[in-house]
């Protein structure tokens, strides 16, 4: 079996992921729509290193089937959990930054099998 078949079957959670951050020209970002995917998502608070070297702590480690932004949004949960929280708000769903429990991606990996055709997706939050 695969790495990504054994990740498959560990991803039997829901997240919602924005994606697609793009500066908005006033100092914030806006993202595409927001989407449902599985996901493993686990809570342990690490250390890691940005890209550029700067060591920073992470809350969650979160795997996932395909690639995600850095910089972009998850939340534990399913669209229908933020449409309802976005009515008791009276908020739209579309800034992550408006709910609880919303964390931004600082940090994703790619790490190919030893045959470089599969790979294991993690974004740190």
């Amino acid at each position: 079996m695969g790495i990504e078949k054994v990740i498959l079957r560990a991803c039997n959670q829901i997240a919602v992921y924005w994606g697609g951050p793009v500066s908005d020209g006033y100092g914030g970002k806006s993202f595409d729509n927001p989407v449902e995917i599985l996901c493993r998502w686990q809570d342990e608070v690490q250390t890691i290193s940005k890209t550029e070297g700067k060591e920073i702590l992470s809350k969650s480690v979160v795997y996932v089937l395909q690639d995600l932004d850095e910089e972009g949004w998850l939340f534990l949960g399913t669209l229908d959990d933020l449409y309802d929280l976005a009515e008791s708000s009276f908020g739209a769903i579309s800034d992550p930054k408006k709910f609880e429990n919303t964390f931004e991606i600082i940090r994703f990996d790619k790490i190919p099998d030893k045959k470089a055709v599969e790979f294991v997706r993690k974004a740190y939050l």
